[in-house]
């Protein structure tokens, strides 16, 4: 299938184009004739496979650019997600070489909110943040939600089940009673769906293999102590010749270290953690998605949602105690149809998990080992691609 065949904007396929995105995933052949049909949805897809432009694309095709209303609200848990999508939209603009002029506007709470204030005073039809800023804003009556028509709630299955469920109800009741709702998963969790279909009438659910990691992900152990694994971290990512990856914590303070270690023998890193300020992570995700840096460490925070073409690898240092954590984590490489490794450190104790996720994931974990610079792993393919 072609994208011109599920009616949306030809001057989206051709700006699409310039990206090398030719043929709809799966999840964008089911959803995006639901949204241009005018439905409610709840789209969930596993992680890699174009949910957001699942929507974005038949949104930006019956967006009204002549008006100078603004008609879609984005949310997103995190500002790392947020920027991400606005990044999305300002491709697809600058592709489609002035052809398509909508306006679209970040709002996260790390920016000077008398800035984004003053930007708001050039009307822009869309707007993606953080849940926080937006009901600010609104309170603020700075920003005018009476015309927008719909109300997308990315990783919904976060926001609908933790503390930001209150706030996402103060938006909604701000909104027109007949604003479409639109919520985005990588999980398909009852609860979260059922919260969904409370807030929105007659809601379409589309579906692909939610909580499933995608089959091109080589899935590995190494069997170490505890204290040992920021070098042999360091051991692994040298005889991979790694030039993408991300390496997953727990805690600010470990991934701190971990990134001081590795810049000490003189690895390209960035660190991006709850201790650094929003500005300075978005900085820095900016750097590796650019190829600036090539390892980037990471709390759990940028688990989800985090885009980035050519990860190669994932490196689990603190281990996830849920399936559906190492599942997120797991889908920030293999992305795209791309190629894939998600390699866990484990300790004695971390073992155990191992065999949960081979039997609530389906999965396959093999176990490896390094000696003198050299990986060895019975039935994976080399390492150091």
């Amino acid at each position: 299938m072609k994208f011109s065949e599920l009616n949306i904007l030809p001057v989206l396929e051709t700006a699409l184009a310039k990206e090398d995105i030719i043929t709809p995933t799966p999840i964008q052949e089911k959803a995006i004739p639901v949204i241009l049909n005018g439905d409610a949805a709840y789209i969930s897809s596993e992680t890699g496979t174009g949910k957001t432009l699942a929507y974005l694309l038949p949104l930006l095709s019956t967006l009204n650019i002549d008006s100078k209303e603004l008609q879609v609200i984005i949310v997103t848990p995190t500002h790392e997600l947020a920027a991400q999508i606005q990044d999305q939209l300002l491709r697809i603009k600058q592709n489609a070489d002035g052809k398509f002029e909508y306006r679209s506007q970040l709002l996260i709470g790390s920016a000077a909110i008398k800035r984004q204030i003053e930007r708001l005073k050039k009307k822009p039809h869309i707007v993606i943040g953080s849940i926080g800023r937006i009901l600010e804003l609104i309170k603020k009556k700075k920003l005018k939600v009476h015309t927008v028509k719909n109300l997308v709630i990315d990783e919904a299955d976060k926001i609908l089940m933790s503390e930001s469920l209150s706030m996402i109800d103060k938006i909604n009741r701000s909104l027109v009673k007949d604003c479409r709702k639109i919520f985005v998963s990588a999980t398909n969790q009852r609860r979260s769906n059922s919260i969904a279909a409370e807030m929105s009438d007659g809601m379409t659910e589309v579906h692909t293999n939610t909580n499933q990691v995608i089959d091109n992900i080589e899935h590995i152990y190494f069997n170490v102590h505890e204290n040992e694994k920021p070098e042999l971290l360091r051991k692994i990512i040298r005889a991979c010749g790694t030039e993408r990856a991300i390496v997953f914590t727990h805690r600010n303070e470990t991934a701190r270290q971990i990134a001081e270690k590795l810049a000490e023998h003189k690895i390209s890193v960035g660190e991006i953690h709850g201790g650094r300020d929003k500005l300075s992570r978005v900085k820095t995700i900016n750097q590796f998605r650019k190829g600036e840096i090539n390892i980037l460490v990471a709390s759990d925070m940028v688990a989800r949602g985090l885009d980035v073409k050519g990860v190669t690898h994932i490196f689990n240092v603190d281990i996830p105690g849920k399936s559906k954590d190492y599942l997120h984590r797991a889908g920030r490489t293999g992305r795209a149809g791309d190629n894939g490794y998600c390699i866990s450190l484990m300790s004695n104790e971390e073992l155990k998990i191992a065999r949960r996720y081979q039997r609530e994931l389906k999965i396959k974990m093999s176990e490896a080992s390094i000696y003198k610079g050299i990986i060895k792993c019975e039935g994976v393919k080399a390492l150091h691609l």
